[in-house]
């Protein structure tokens, strides 16, 4: 009688919680399991402080691992993220926008170094502890949903994936919720069960994102005038990439009225401000798109939107204008939408897909 082939699956563990559980899970259902961890770029003299690979996180990760007796690996991508995703973070500020730079990782880092890594051993899948969703449907395709647990779902930042990505993806903890996965952590026994979690971007190390910027970046030190819709001159900002759409602490004028950053003009470095009426936007620009099945479901669409990772979707129209860029109209006017983020369009849990926001306008 031919032997059963044990799959082999290569977890991507940070030394969390999730990621831990993720490779228990894994090895309970008798999956050939690998464990490794990514060593990402930190600025000299704070590696202890980058969130994603501090020497404790890595010292977590090797002790789950060996609990869970599968071997561990740690792979040395600081060079490309450096280039990649903290490149991609400078330059976005550097041209006023707001950008996520856990979307470039997810795509060019974690499924794509880390992947490739992954199938060169020989593994069939990459999995990590995301809380997101992955099914195959009737026709064979990949659809990518929301995690169960709605307070913690982690699909808008998997919205970058496409068919060959979500073909070797496991996600063992999206049927999960928060509190059931660190129950299974102590049914493990494994030794992050109380471990904490940060929503700071990693390579920051917990410190204002100015300070980087004026480390890295001095050229974004740009002083402006600030101004109304009118063009009136209310006052002088200290660099664009300083501000965000809908910020109304730190802009350092005296007003009758709150004022909110409403906009930013690149071309005449002017930060213009308004009430809080003037931030509602129906329309946004989206792009370059990705579509998780690898093209649009019709030339016009009815979806619920994401414009943050943690907004609210709302309900809107997304017009295809081209293969890689669309229109949305939402049905009603969307605070601070941010040139920068990304827009991503579910139906009920289904994701479609996502892009950049590159512009906005009021209708």
């Amino acid at each position: 009688m031919e032997t059963p082939r044990i799959r082999k699956v290569v977890v991507a563990m940070s030394g969390g919680v999730d990621s831990s559980v993720a490779a228990a899970l894994l090895v309970e259902q008798g999956y050939d399991v690998v464990g490794m961890m990514l060593r990402l770029w930190s600025e000299p003299g704070k590696e202890d402080l980058n969130r994603c690979c501090t020497p404790d996180a890595m010292m977590m990760a090797r002790r789950v691992a060996a609990k869970l007796g599968i071997p561990f690996y740690v792979i040395d991508v600081r060079e490309k993220f450096r280039e990649w995703v903290v490149g991609a973070f400078i330059q976005g500020y550097m041209a006023g926008m707001t950008p996520n730079p856990c979307l470039v990782c997810n795509r060019r880092i974690r499924w794509g170094v880390l992947l490739q890594q992954a199938l060169s051993l020989g593994a069939e899948w990459l999995a990590t502890g995301h809380y997101a969703r992955i099914i195959q449907d009737e026709r064979g395709q990949f659809l990518l949903l929301r995690g169960l647990d709605t307070s913690k779902d982690q699909s808008y930042v998997l919205s970058v994936l496409g068919q060959e990505e979500l073909r070797h993806t496991l996600l063992p903890i999206g049927e999960f919720t928060k509190p059931q996965v660190r129950d299974l952590a102590r049914k493990f026994g494994l030794p992050v069960a109380e471990r904490s979690e940060s929503q700071d971007l990693c390579f920051l190390a917990g410190e204002d994102y100015r300070d980087f910027l004026m480390r890295h970046a001095p050229e974004v030190i740009r002083p402006g005038l600030i101004v109304n819709r009118r063009g009136e001159v209310l006052g002088e900002h200290k660099g664009l990439a300083f501000y965000t759409i809908g910020q109304r602490k730190g802009l350092g004028i005296a007003t009758s009225q709150p004022l909110y950053v409403v906009d930013k003009d690149i071309r005449q470095n002017l930060l213009v401000v308004g009430p809080q009426e003037d931030l509602g936007k129906r329309v946004l620009h989206a792009a370059p798109v990705n579509w998780i099945l690898g093209e649009p479901p019709a030339e016009q669409f009815r979806a619920q939107v994401k414009i943050r990772y943690t907004a609210s979707p709302l309900d809107a129209t997304v017009v295809v204008e081209t293969p890689q860029q669309v229109r949305v109209e939402f049905d009603q006017p969307v605070r601070d939408i941010t040139p920068g983020q990304r827009a991503v369009f579910y139906q009920d849990d289904i994701v479609l897909g996502g892009g950049m926001i590159i512009s906005t306008s009021m209708r």
